[in-house]
């Protein structure tokens, strides 16, 4: 079905230089093709309904430019995101997210971790109390073992002591440390602490895997090695005839009736101009805590002045993201030779314990970085030279968890997006940098360099539509359906009440899972009531 001028004008739809298209109809859109995204599809697939994902960018290529550090982090050959703007200062900056089908799967480095137990619950830290969840980690506890079958995660059951209770053993064994991670972990446990093998959903069998994708944390994957939402999760969905994915197709806006209790339609704009009019029975934003506040922002109405969903004031609020820092330990006369780093996670001082009073943080390694990734902390220093010492450490990703403050989040300033950002929790944060210091220099590495992450660095972007049962006080009922709305639904990282200090992938995964019977079961009361998109 065609849309005329004069259907597009009534739409309200008013964005510069948009040109009347065609009207698609289906019964689930989702909005975002990731982790969230991608995993309710497949989720979807045999529902019966006509499922389309909408999806701002195109299919990232596979080439050999994924495997260059040069053309990744010198030449940023994959950053396709719009130009974001600190909120204090006014700064431009290039935000840590990815428009590909796959989302920010495509460059993640496939650390595929369950939160712990205590995540779910209200928990203090040095900076206050983490607020509980509107359901317990036993609620999530089988879809997070569906999430692992689904990505196929790595990992070695028991070898965790903060590890929550499994229903079902880690689908494939971990990843071997390779030599000088092997020795590096014999160090920490002869410091009495505990490392182990990492959840990880890299498919490496061999060492020439390894090698081929050295490279994967943090830069797409060449090999189709790294299990990323694009090839576990849209493309098997794709299989399934009611399942369809639109590329080049930015969703601007949600349209709703005249009670503002349902949406009708989405309001898009193709790579060339064109205006799409999506038109459903059920609504999913999965575009990411920043994007799917600004659409929901955008859709502002007279049934909804503050932003579609806002009557709690609290749509773009609570934006956290992990208070994060870049460790790498040099020892100039050892040469590290490993292929894939990414195998080695601690979890000592994750929680409260002896000889600390609140959380601290996660310790995890990072893919073997090479000299075009030191140069944001050495700008000035030669690349031949950046690669020499890169040769000679190992290198890794401490996290402590950011919590949620109404004065973090997310603004549209001029149809521009501003981001208002000051991090939680620096004092145990940097107590987890002290202590990882002095275990990196007992392990043999005299040279110890940090690099503290700033507001560019959001890919665990989470909290700006909390999920709740209070509709005063979140945006989302606990099944991450719109308080204010019938037939919205958010399935990516917003709805998190809290941040943890661990890498979300898995319980975006996971929830999605979790809600698409109930995501299914909405459509089809609505398709039995006698509402269609037509």
């Amino acid at each position: 079905m065609t849309g005329t001028a004069t259907e597009v004008e009534a739409s309200g739809w008013d964005s510069p230089g948009a040109v009347a298209g065609e009207t698609i109809d289906t019964d689930v859109l989702i909005v975002g093709s990731g982790m969230g995204g991608g995993t309710l599809a497949y989720a979807l697939r045999d529902s019966g309904f006509r499922v389309l994902i909408a999806e701002r960018g195109q299919r990232l290529p596979r080439e050999p430019e994924n495997s260059s550090p040069s053309e990744v982090y010198l030449k940023h050959r994959y950053q396709n995101a719009d130009i974001w703007y600190n909120g204090k200062t006014g700064a431009p900056f290039k935000p840590g997210v990815y428009y590909y089908v796959g989302g920010n799967t495509k460059v993640y480095g496939a650390c595929l971790p369950r939160f712990r137990a205590s995540d779910f619950l209200a928990t203090p830290t040095a900076d206050g109390i983490s607020p509980a969840w509107p359901f317990s980690y036993s609620d999530l506890e089988p879809y997070y073992s569906e999430a692992e079958a689904l990505y196929q995660v790595r990992g070695d059951t028991g070898a965790d002591s903060t590890e929550p209770p499994r229903s079902q053993p880690f689908p494939h064994p971990a990843l071997d440390h390779e030599p000088t991670i092997a020795r590096l972990a014999a160090s920490f446990e002869s410091q009495g602490l505990h490392p182990f093998r990492m959840a990880s959903g890299m498919q490496l069998d061999s060492q020439r895997d390894r090698e081929l994708c050295t490279t994967c944390d943090g830069a797409p994957c060449e090999t189709g090695h790294k299990s990323d939402a694009e090839n576990r999760a849209i493309d098997p969905a794709l299989t399934s005839a009611s399942v369809t994915l639109e590329t080049g197709l930015r969703i601007d806006r949600l349209e709703t009736d005249s009670s503002g209790r349902r949406v009708v339609a989405a309001l898009a704009v193709k790579d060339d101009g064109t205006l799409v009019r999506v038109e459903a029975l059920t609504f999913v934003l999965a575009a990411g805590a920043v994007n799917s506040s600004v659409v929901l922002l955008r859709s502002a109405s007279e049934a909804h002045p503050a932003g579609l969903g806002n009557s709690s004031g609290l749509l773009g609020r609570n934006y956290m993201v992990h208070d994060s820092t870049f460790v790498v330990a040099l020892n100039p006369f050892r040469r590290n030779k490993t292929a894939w780093q990414k195998t080695l996670g601690m979890n000592d001082w994750y929680e409260s314990g002896p000889g600390r009073k609140h959380p601290l943080g996660n310790v995890q390694m990072l893919g073997k970085l090479a000299g075009p990734m030191l140069r944001m902390g050495a700008r000035i220093v030669p690349i031949w030279l950046l690669d020499l010492v890169s040769k000679r450490t190992v290198d890794l990703y401490l996290t402590t968890e950011d919590l949620p403050r109404k004065e973090n989040g997310v603004v549209l300033s001029s149809g521009r997006i501003e981001i208002h950002w000051t991090p939680t929790n620096v004092s145990a944060h940097q107590t987890l940098v002290k202590r990882m210091r002095t275990a990196l220099h007992k392990a043999g590495y005299p040279f110890v360099l940090t690099k503290r992450m700033g507001i560019e660095t959001n890919s665990h972007q989470c909290g700006t539509a909390v999920a709740g049962h209070d509709p005063a006080t979140s945006v989302l009922t606990p099944e991450c359906r719109v308080h204010d709305v019938d037939n919205l639904f958010l399935a990516d990282s917003s709805f998190f009440p809290s941040s943890a200090a661990l890498n979300p992938a898995l319980t975006i995964a996971a929830n999605a899972l979790r809600i698409a019977p109930t995501v299914a079961s909405s459509t089809k009361a609505l398709l039995r009531g006698g509402i269609n998109a037509s």
